[in-house]
């Protein structure tokens, strides 16, 4: 959620930690502040609102500092105020700290600190750590951060200075990711690569109870028992025309514009259309483990709970496996029953950071079930902690609102699913049309972008609705479940996904003239069923936005506004179907004025439960 940036010996320091926010503002927050140390003294500004907002109160800010520390606050401890964004500092005035996570026993600490005769100035359990760091404080700050986190449970990925030690940049995390970028003269730290990636692309992720000491003499990696570490250099490999917006007015439309190529990264090298046939190297599964998977658990949150439910079709319809698709956080709280031999569960998040489903992955280990991921970010703590997994190879993905991630998670759930059957029942002939089916999908994509004016002006007709509701069957009821879930996210209208046949048990009583209802109706098994939803919405004058296979022009007849899809096979069609829904809700939230990338409310992961 939050983000943390750092430097140690950068010559324009502002600038980076001032520039390093503005490249985390995708993370999402409400608050943000900067702590730098010049001339002796520790400089500190914060500010509610947009780091636009902090910049202005930077004008007189030391250019240039020996250190420094920045950060964006999503609120979880007390309100949004200028006191409560981070920096926070010691009773002294010495220390500053920003920290992303939660202190789960700051209460307790509080109340010793303040028997202490320390007094606090804000509502946030992070202002503990400030305290803590200071009462442990001798001479050595890196000790002293490591006593103080040996009080603390919770997750943390925290960056601490001192005005005592001048050149001194502390870091460690426990849940919450942090990157240490290694330029050629300066290391600068990150919850991600996105800040560091114009100055180096050398990079070391901090793992789960480290600690690093950075100077610019260089930098020292401990456990929190103080057991030195080697960490190991890596190559990023993500490019920075990636953070870049180009010739696009927001990074969402530039990252549904992306998907032709985020497809096809996902797909290279694995699938062999010609051939019929598909290679993984990362699931490293036996031959005697795929015929003994009885059951596969597919465990998400919120977009990545969708890919998993179209996974699902996949799964049961031509594997012959059942498979149950969870929310993580459900999950985690539950008994789940695991059968370790013939369980898979698979985990899909975007950022592998993912708090509840990081939760939910631990849960199910512990029980002894074979894990899988599928993630976005190369290093991340879910890609570390499965046994196996898949990366989605889709790019850096800027825009809260996930696209081009979901379509490279359900491609790549379709990957699996393919591999699982050249082992188990797949005929050969259905291997083929999936193959060759699934290598064309980007290029239908790429040609269907070309013109999306009909979409833009479908926008314009529903965007003062108040609420909207959404259809599909079979494959396509994910895709009514992701196509409600962006609009709600960017344009702040209600809406909601229904299985078609549903909804004459509730939603058809909110049905009226007023009532925009998308209706995915693709030429495929389901679609006489779903006609015959759309005949009862018709006939309480209900407004139809119909999405269905090009060519298909009877359903103009029912529909107030027809969306028209590329054709292809019914296990793959999501993948078409879901851009049009993705285009419907940028539209519309910017026609009413959203902040599209940076929704309220939102953040891009979700690193706290």
């Amino acid at each position: 959620m939050c983000g943390i940036v750092g430097c140690v010996g950068l010559e324009d320091s502002k600038n980076y930690l001032i520039g390093g926010l503005k490249v985390l503002e995708y993370r999402g927050y409400d608050s943000a502040g900067i702590a730098m140390i010049a001339d002796d003294e520790v400089h500190v500004r914060k500010a509610v609102g947009m780091v636009a907002e902090l910049e202005k109160m930077c004008h007189d800010f030391p250019r240039k500092g020996s250190v420094g520390i920045a950060h964006t606050r999503w609120a979880t401890h007390g309100g949004v105020t200028q006191d409560n964004a981070h920096p926070h500092m010691d009773a002294a005035g010495n220390i500053a700290v920003v920290h992303n996570g939660i202190v789960e026993n700051h209460n307790a600490l509080r109340t010793l600190l303040e028997r202490e005769g320390i007094k606090f100035k804000t509502q946030t359990d992070t202002e503990v750590i400030a305290h803590l760091v200071s009462k442990f404080y001798e001479d050595d700050l890196a000790e002293a951060v490591r006593l103080a986190l040996r009080e603390i449970r919770g997750t943390f990925g925290i960056a601490v200075i001192s005005k005592k030690e001048p050149n001194v940049l502390v870091a460690a995390r426990m849940g919450s990711p942090l990157v240490l970028g290694v330029g050629k003269d300066c290391l600068l730290l990150a919850s991600d690569a996105a800040p560091i990636l114009p100055y180096t692309q050398q990079a070391i992720y901090l793992n789960n109870g480290e600690l690093l000491k950075a100077t610019p003499q260089g930098y020292e990696f401990f456990s929190l028992d103080r057991t030195s570490i080697t960490p190991k250099i890596e190559e990023l490999d993500q490019q920075l025309e990636s953070i870049e917006l180009g010739q696009f007015p927001h990074y969402m439309l530039k990252e549904i514009y992306d998907q032709p190529t985020s497809l096809e990264n996902t797909l290279r090298g694995r699938l062999k259309a010609e051939a019929g046939d598909v290679h993984l190297g990362g699931p490293g599964l036996s031959l005697k483990t795929i015929h003994a998977l009885n059951r596969v658990i597919i465990v998400g949150c919120g977009t990545s709970f969708h890919a998993g439910l179209c996974a699902k079709y996949l799964f049961e319809e031509f594997l012959r496996i059942p498979c149950e698709v969870e929310y993580a956080s459900e999950l985690r709280y539950r008994n789940p029953i695991v059968r370790p031999k013939s369980d898979l569960a698979i985990f899909i998040s975007q950022s592998g950071e993912t708090a509840d489903t990081l939760a939910a992955l631990r849960e199910l280990q512990r029980k002894g079930c074979r894990t899988l991921g599928i993630v976005n970010v190369v290093n991340s703590s879910i890609a570390r902690e499965v046994d196996s997994g898949i990366y989605t190879h889709a790019g850096m993905e800027i825009g809260v609102a996930s696209t081009k991630a979901f379509t490279a998670q359900v491609a790549a759930l379709t990957l699996f699913a393919l591999y699982l059957g050249r082992s188990r029942d797949f005929s050969s002939f259905v291997l083929q049309e999936m193959t060759e089916s699934l290598a064309k999908i980007p290029t239908l994509i790429e040609d269907y972008l070309v013109d999306t004016t009909q979409i833009e002006d479908i926008a314009e007709e529903v965007r003062n609705a108040r609420n909207l509701l959404y259809l599909g069957r079979g494959y396509q009821y994910p895709v009514a479940l992701e196509g409600a879930l962006k609009m709600k996210e960017i344009s702040y209208i209600h809406a909601e996904g229904y299985p078609a046949a549903e909804m004459k048990h509730g939603p058809i009583a909110l049905v009226d003239e007023n009532m925009p209802v998308v209706a995915i109706a693709t030429r495929d098994r389901t679609y006489e069923k779903v006609v015959s939803n759309m005949q009862e919405i018709k006939a309480r004058n209900g407004k139809i936005i119909a999405v269905t296979t090009e060519g298909n022009t009877d359903i103009e007849k029912l529909a107030w506004r027809t969306i028209y899809v590329p054709h292809t096979i019914e296990p793959i069609q999501p993948l078409l179907t879901s851009i049009p829904l993705q285009l419907l809700a940028y539209y519309v939230a910017v026609k009413n004025g959203r902040n599209v990338d940076k929704p309220r409310n939102l953040a891009k992961s979700v690193t706290v439960e």
